[in-house]
């Protein structure tokens, strides 16, 4: 059973590889330097014997973002970063963030993504590898913890999945090329091949997948990242639904329904669809490709993953000259959790979450009650409930005072905060006190995670 596997395996691999060949992606379009991609061992942990690549460009941002990049079944470290992911290299050059680039070493190249050891955080396969590599990079370098992101095509693309759901404590934002939830690929017989998931056959609620996420870092209460997702319409190699079931997924895990808060199409093509936020760094974005295969990524579209994963931008902001609180304005604390209502990265974004955080008395941390019922926050930003979604667990963000009702909040007696427009509570999802939690609304019930103290 399983060499009859192991062939299927092969098989696809030469027809993904001659496919992608044909229309140019995967040919190394561009000679890599041996001074360019520098091979680094003896960097911690790697139960797998992968090989562990970096690049660091000549000139690195003072608190530099880093990307991991997670090459494609049947490719390697230097492949994926001379070849059709190159402009990740090109755009380090220009922004100052280094990358780590893992290369798988068994035969046919592909990362596990299927058996236990893989769908658990620190189970001892190659995610237990790479973060050790990420570990390597951030010991050595000064990297923004917030801006740890992660990206792969194919096989990595599904790295980029289990990664995320791993260590959503490490990792701020993922953009999947071609890949499948978190998950989806799990076997029992030692196969890193599963046909079901490959074509598409595995279909579950945004619960179940959530929940099949959450279960590979079990009591982990904190924020998720972002997340975007590419795929074409016609792909045989991992078929087009699995691109539904993981936007499913990772709306579920960061608390949104279903329904995009922003559709368009940037190319004929491509059909765009945002949740959680309608910028462009939502909370997850899907971009599906009118009668293209398995060949992503192809020319430019890179670019919007980039601008998603935010490499294109500075550090996490932390102005010499912050920007200034409102009148009047204070922290909110959490009743149950001790630590105070926060703006994500001091972000002053559209669409940035808002999250508990130890109380520090930063200007992101500082919220003033206006006559018309807004929670002010610096830079004309209004607490809002994303979408003007009425349901429980909607997302909590910033964004433009406006005046509308899903930035209206009534303080009451109890020490509950009530957004006016659901007529529902600021609530600490499942009760966690873990920095980086976001917020959301939900059912008034009276507890801990729902009661603020000011001052």
């Amino acid at each position: 059973m399983r060499q009859r596997a192991q062939r299927t395996l092969r098989a696809m691999l030469v027809a993904v590889v001659l496919s992608l060949t044909t229309v140019g992606v995967i040919l190394v379009t561009r000679p890599v330097a041996a001074a360019s991609l520098t091979r680094v061992t003896g960097f911690g942990t790697n139960p797998t014997n992968l090989n562990m690549y970096m690049y660091v460009p000549d000139t690195v941002a003072a608190r530099p973002a880093l990307l991991v990049l997670v090459h494609y079944c049947g490719g390697s470290a230097g492949a994926i970063f001379g070849g059709n992911g190159h402009d990740y290299v090109t755009a380090a050059d220009r922004y100052g963030f280094v990358m780590v680039v893992p290369e798988a070493t068994r035969d046919g190249h592909c990362f596990d993504v299927s058996t236990p050891a893989a769908l658990r955080r620190d189970g001892g396969s190659d995610s237990t590898g790479i973060m050790a590599m990420v570990a390597y990079a951030r010991q050595r370098y000064n990297v923004d913890p917030a801006r740890i992101v992660v990206s792969g095509f194919s096989s990595g693309a599904m790295m980029t999945n289990v990664l995320a759901a791993e260590y959503p404590d490490v990792f701020s934002a993922g953009a999947a090329f071609s890949g499948v939830p978190a998950g989806c690929f799990a076997t029992t017989n030692g196969s890193l091949w599963n046909g079901q998931c490959s074509g598409g056959q595995i279909t579950k609620t945004a619960q179940q997948w959530g929940d099949q996420a959450r279960s590979m870092y079990p009591g982990y209460a904190g924020r998720y990242p972002r997340m975007q997702f590419w795929h074409g319409t016609t792909d045989t190699t991992l078929a087009y639904p699995n691109f539904g079931e993981e936007i499913k997924q990772w709306t579920n895990l960061n608390g949104l329904g279903q329904t995009p808060a922003f559709t368009d199409r940037p190319q004929s093509s491509w059909t765009r669809t945002r949740y959680g936020a309608p910028g462009t760094q939502a909370t997850v974005e899907g971009v599906s490709i009118e009668g293209v295969g398995h060949q992503l990524p192809m020319p430019g579209q890179l670019a919007y993953a980039i601008s998603f994963l935010g490499l294109d931008g500075g550090s996490t902001p932390t102005p010499t000259a912050s920007p200034t609180p409102p009148s009047g304005a204070g922290a909110i604390r959490g009743v149950g959790s001790g630590r105070c209502l926060d703006v994500a990265g001091v972000s002053q974004a559209n669409g940035a979450p808002v999250q508990i955080w130890d109380c520090n008395g930063q200007v992101n941390q500082q919220w003033a009650a206006t006559g018309a019922g807004e929670l002010r926050v610096y830079g004309g930003k209004c607490l809002d409930v994303s979408n003007q979604s009425t349901a429980d667990g909607a997302a909590v963000q910033i964004w433009d005072c406006n005046g509308q009702n899903n930035q209206k909040w009534r303080f009451n007696t109890d020490g509950t905060i009530t957004a006016v427009g659901a007529n529902k509570c600021l609530d600490v999802p499942n009760n966690a006190t873990a920095n980086g939690t976001r917020l959301a609304i939900w059912s008034c019930n009276g507890g801990a995670n729902q009661r603020w103290s000011r001052g």
